[in-house]
């Protein structure tokens, strides 16, 4: 089994003027084919900082894999920071020199002496072609048979590279034939502590495959890693433990994989011939968005109410006007009318009613900036209402509200809900 650490390289990703989407990518494409990543860095133009962090990494792991720095440009310095951590002399390479010239050639544009520089290579290297740009990748080794892969930092260069050249090499060099399946089971409504209380055990205790928790926009993902030969093999893995943290999770639990919270709720109502609505002041249509995002939603979705204003509140969902007097916009009460007002109005089963505080301004010491309330419709029955405050700024709020909205839609029509909800203050998520 291969190890690597990644480095991507560049003072422009430390300064945040670049998103570093290569790490992403190779990450992905190095657990495909079985290699461990231990790590990720990233480090500005300077050749004696990053000679220094590939000599640690080389410590660490088999190799690196870095990109950018291949340019002919004077801060282009990966190929004498690699030849210093290797242990090797920078030597013209005349194949990658005629090719850049060919390039040239084929843009019609005179080469000027510094694309020279990108032909000079660590000596005894494998050379990786590029024929989607000017600057070569290659794979330079040490003498103890530890290496560093370089490639160009334009994705459009680096990710064929890295399919085609140095992936294949990684493969024959290290034998490897095993590779790391994935599978994510989704939730929401269910806080990181209260889940990992209930998936401790398996996290502490199993090592292929192993879980791990990522916590998201309110919902918290449980992601489950085998390593095997085949996706068949790693799903006979997979699955068993799968089947346990879907029973642990309970109705909090919403789907794996590509499954979106709006497209299990569309989903599950459809199934049970429901119906829903929306009527929205803070999340200003959010959640119906949301909605009709999911493939099939024509199905189960009514319609959306945006009232914003009083006025309109009144108008459409028929919001009594002492209501909003006695106890405001932001209110238990006004959440419940505007989910009577929205279910009678639209003749949904189900109907999700927001009114809150968003933000900058417009908070009090009793109704704080980030305060949601939510009502809930579920057939005749009463209203139930929860009251939430979210952390952020203004599009965090609506953010959030937005997914504790789906979540306790989604909480409700799961029969095996554990408690009812209340009206009891409470941060966070449902």
């Amino acid at each position: 089994m291969a190890s690597v650490e990644i480095v991507t390289i560049g003072t422009e990703i430390l300064l945040g003027h670049l998103v570093d989407t290569n790490s992403v990518h190779i990450a992905h494409a190095l657990a495909d084919h079985g290699v461990d990543v231990y790590a990720n860095h990233s480090v500005g133009d300077n050749a004696g900082r990053l000679a220094a962090m590939l000599e640690d990494v080389l410590e660490r792991a088999d190799g690196a894999v870095t990109t950018g720095g291949l340019g002919p440009t004077v801060d282009d310095l990966t190929k004498d920071a690699v030849a210093r951590a290797v242990r090797k002399q920078l030597v013209l390479h005349e194949p990658s020199l005629r090719a850049i010239e060919e390039r040239f050639k084929q843009f019609g544009r005179p080469m000027t002496d510094n694309n020279r520089r990108q032909a000079y290579l660590p000596e005894g290297c494998i050379v990786m072609d590029n024929p989607h740009g000017t600057a070569p990748g290659f794979i330079a080794l040490r003498d103890d048979g530890k290496f560093v892969a370089c490639m160009p930092g334009v994705p459009r260069e680096m990710k064929p590279m890295l399919a085609e050249r140095l992936l294949p090499w990684l493969v024959q060099r290290f034998a490897l034939r095993d590779a790391i399946y994935t599978k994510t089971l989704h939730t929401v409504g269910i806080g990181e502590s209260t889940l990992d209380s209930k998936v401790e055990d398996l996290f502490r205790t199993l090592e292929n495959p192993k879980i791990a928790m990522l916590a998201h926009g309110g919902r918290v993902d449980v992601k489950i890693m085998a390593k095997a030969r085949s996706r068949e093999e790693a799903d006979a893995m997979i699955e068993p433990v799968a089947a346990e943290l879907r029973k642990r999770i309970g109705s909090g639990y919403y789907g794996d994989d590509d499954t979106t919270l709006s497209a299990a709720i569309v989903r599950r109502l459809a199934e049970r011939g429901l119906t829903l609505a929306t009527a929205e002041s803070c999340t200003g249509g959010a959640i119906a968005d949301a909605i009709v995002e999911a493939p099939g939603a024509s199905a189960a979705f009514r319609g959306a109410i945006v009232a914003y204003a009083n006025d309109v509140k009144i108008a459409l969902l028929n919001v009594p006007e002492r209501t909003l007097e006695a106890t405001g916009a932001v209110s238990e009460e006004t959440a419940v009318a505007m989910a009577r007002g929205a279910r009678d109005r639209l003749g949904a089963d189900v109907v999700i009613a927001t009114t809150g505080i968003a933000g900058p301004l417009g908070g009090t010491q009793d109704k704080p900036v980030g305060l949601v309330w939510f009502g809930l419709a579920f057939g005749d029955g009463e209203i139930e209402t929860r009251r939430l405050t979210f952390p952020g700024d203004r599009a965090d709020i609506r953010e959030r509200a937005t997914i504790a909205a789906l979540g306790l839609i989604w909480r409700r029509i799961e029969r095996d809900v554990q408690a009812p909800l209340g009206v009891q203050a409470q941060t966070g998520v449902p």
